[in-house]
Order: C-alpha cells, then structure tokens, then sequence
C-alpha cells in the first residue's frame, strides 16, 4: 500500500526536495516519433487517415466523422433528467466563477495626450477535446466549452473518440452535454489524430483550424497537443491527475483517505501523497486508505496508482516544512485539511487549484465547486495556470498619441534609435513633423 518516506530530520532545501519528490514516471518524448507519423498521417491523407485510426485505435468503423444534429439531440433527450439537473447546476457555477476571470478593459493616460488601451480579445474558435477510455467526463465538457464561451469564444468545435459498445458514436453523456451548452460541430475522433485535425483542419468535412486546443488526455494526447503548439495556442500538456494533502491530524483519517482513493481512481499512473507531521495519524489514514481501496470498484486501478513510486506519506517536522514539500510537488490538486487551512494556505506558493478544510474534497471541485478541474500537471504549477476564461483571451494593446504628445518625447525614440543603429525608426517620427502631419 502506501510507502512511507521519513523526512523528519531531513533539511528540506529547495534543491533538494527538487531532487527527490516523488513524480509520476511518464516520459513523454518517448512518444512523439509515434505521435509524430499520426500527425502527419492526418495531415496527409486526412478523413482516410482518420476512419482507419477510428478502427486501429478505437476498434470502430465509422463512416460518417461529423455527429449529426439528430443524435445530439436525441443523446440530450435520453438524458436522466436527475443528471440533466447536475449538469445544468455545475454550467452555471463554472460560469459564475469564470466570469470573474474576465478583465476589464483599462485605459492609461501616460501623459496629456498620451494613451494606452487595454483590452482582451477572444481567439476566433477553440478546439475542445474529451477523452475517452476509462471514464466519461461530462465534467470536461463543462470546464472546457465554458471557459471559452465566457471569454467570448462564440465557434467552439468538440471532439471526443468514438465508442465501440455504441455503434461508433461518442458517449451518449458527452453529446448530451455539449447540447445543452450549445455546442453543434462535433466530431468522432480520438487520440493525436484528433489533435492533429483540430490544428490543420480537415477540408473534405469542412471542419476549419481552431486557435486553441484544449481538454485532458491520454500521453498520446497530450504529446500531439506540445507537437502542434505553436501551429495553435494550448492549454497545457496535462499528465495523470495527482492530490497531495497536507494534514495535522485534526481531520478524521478516513475523509483523508477517501480523498485519496478518489484520485487514485482516475488512472494506475495517478499520484496521491499524505505529507503530515503526525506518525499516528499517518498510520491510521494508510489503514483506512487500505479499506476502501480494497472495497471501491476500481480497485486494480486503485491499488496500482497507490503502490506505485509516485505515491506515499510524507512525514515532516513542521507544518512549514509540509508546505515547503507541497511547493517543490507544485500539484494539481492540493488539500489542506489543517485547524487553519486559510491561514496555511496563505504559504502555498504553487498549486493548480487549493481545497479547504475537511468539507472540500477534490471531488467538489471535479463536478460542482464553480472552479475549472482541468489544471497543471507534472510540477507545472510552478509556471502554469489551470484552464479559465484567459486561456482563450489575448491582451491588445492600443496606442494613442496626439501631434504634442509625439513630439514631447520625440527627442527621446532619436536617442533610442541611434544607441540601437536603426535611424529608420527615428525618422518615422520627424517625418511626422517635416510634412506638417496634424
């Protein structure tokens, strides 16, 4: 079950830590020559390309790659009226809470006469893609496609694998969410295909580049989505999910412990660690930790991703040195179950997203807590943020000088232009006044 690493005595030095934190073993590199000649086989024989990696990869024959209006929404129909509910309170909780993400356009008078405008302008059409495989996620649905119809995404494309078991449709769950928020371009294609299409484009189906991909993934995903960055903007290169929790005891083990078997579900390669000060308390929760894993549905997958490197508990000295352990971690999802979790959490430097208290859980914040569940993976809170509204915005600045004001620091942009030897640019402006432009 979960290991257990003794840090007490240790001094935890940034470098340190960075050394020897545990990390999922994933080298994605090690995909990208595969990954690569998928791309390229899109972009070369495109719709063939993709109803044969349909087949390869989805044990699926399609012949039709766009999903027709019908079964949107019939899929949105045959919905559980109970799950309709859910879903419709979690788009309006996501979108409050996105909406606040949005800035507001500023204007600056750096001088009379002299202005800078800035505004934040929306990417033409966004690429959603939701994965399949070992779970459905209409929450991915809802976190995606939210995101950027708040920042004023108004051509939104989705794009989810085909499914075996119906007929070679996506799932009928993802279609009746992306209906409910809207969403009519949807495609049946999966993996780095998938990403490779949204990129470049499929003419034959009419189906245009988008600006920006975003949505979890397989490595095969995530790997295309780093290869075609540049070509388009990403969200991240997102990895198997991880939780750290940093307790003291004051928390019953076993909330804890469900908190990590809930993440531990997601995938064999999934990260969970417990970084306490309390030797007891660490035993308690690995017992528990050990009960439900034992009894959830999932348990092979379970077992595997708490038996594995990447897991375990953390004993430190100080509550100081679990938040220095937590940041050098920099995980996607960090939960603070403490006496004073707001107070801890004002020491937390890097971490996708926060959970507070013992009435937080991660789960609330995959489905219903208002905040985006797709966030950064691997260590890459350090630099990156999780999705929201400002993966699809763009600021754009405006510039705007009057004649006075051009020429009160005209004097100036000469000095600059001849320390940097680009005349040119200096004579851009004194042309403005030899012409008697006003």
């Amino acid at each position: 079950m979960l290991s257990v690493i003794d840090w007490r005595g240790q001094a935890l030095s940034p470098e340190w830590l960075r050394l020897n934190v545990p990390r999922v073993p994933v080298d994605s590199a090690s995909a990208d020559t595969a990954v690569q000649a998928i791309i390229d086989e899109v972009r070369e024989r495109g719709v063939a390309a993709l109803i044969e990696q349909a087949e390869r990869f989805d044990q699926c024959r399609i012949d039709e790659l766009r999903t027709p209006a019908d079964n949107l929404q019939a899929a949105r129909e045959s919905l559980h009226p109970e799950l309709a509910s859910s879903i419709s309170l979690a788009i309006e909780r996501v979108r409050q809470a996105t909406r606040a993400q949005v800035p507001p356009q500023q204007d600056t008078a750096v001088a009379p006469g002299a202005s800078i405008t800035q505004r934040w302008q929306p990417v033409d059409r966004a690429g959603v893609y939701i994965p399949g495989g070992k779970a459905v996620y209409p929450s991915s649905v809802v976190m995606n496609v939210v995101a950027a119809q708040v920042a004023g995404v108004t051509d939104i494309v989705l794009v989810s694998p085909p499914q075996k078991e119906f007929g070679g449709e996506i799932h009928p769950t993802i279609l009746a969410a992306a209906h409910m928020l809207g969403v009519s371009e949807v495609y049946r294609m999966g993996g780095a295909g998938a990403i490779a299409a949204l990129a470049y484009g499929v003419s034959e189906i009419g189906l245009e580049p988008v600006s920006v991909i975003s949505g979890p993934g397989n490595i095969f995903v995530a790997t295309a989505k780093r290869l075609v960055k540049g070509v388009v903007g990403i969200d991240s290169e997102a990895g198997p999910t991880e939780i750290v929790v940093i307790a003291d005891g004051s928390v019953d083990a076993d909330v804890v412990a469900s908190d990590l078997v809930s993440q531990a579900e997601h995938d064999e390669l999934a990260q969970a660690i417990l970084v306490t000060t309390d030797e007891a308390y660490a035993q308690e929760v690995i017992a528990k930790t050990e009960q439900r894993a034992q009894s959830t549905r999932h348990r092979e997958r379970v077992n595997a991703a708490l038996r594995g490197q990447q897991s375990g508990v953390i004993l430190v000295a100080s509550l100081e040195d679990a938040v220095a352990v937590s940041d050098a971690l920099a995980p996607e999802h960090l939960e603070i179950c403490t006496r004073e979790p707001r107070q801890l959490a004002d020491s937390i430097r890097h971490a996708g997203a926060i959970f507070l208290g013992a009435f937080t859980p991660v789960s609330a914040g995959d489905y219903l807590a208002g905040s985006n569940h797709v966030l950064p993976t691997g260590g890459q809170a350090r630099f990156q943020s999780g999705l929201s509204a400002m993966t699809f915005l763009r600021p754009q600045q405006l510039v705007d000088y009057s004649r006075e004001a051009l020429q009160e620091v005209a004097s100036d942009i000469l000095r600059f232009a001849e320390a940097e030897d680009l005349p040119a640019h200096g004579e851009a402006v004194t042309a403005r006044f030899e012409t008697g432009e006003s």
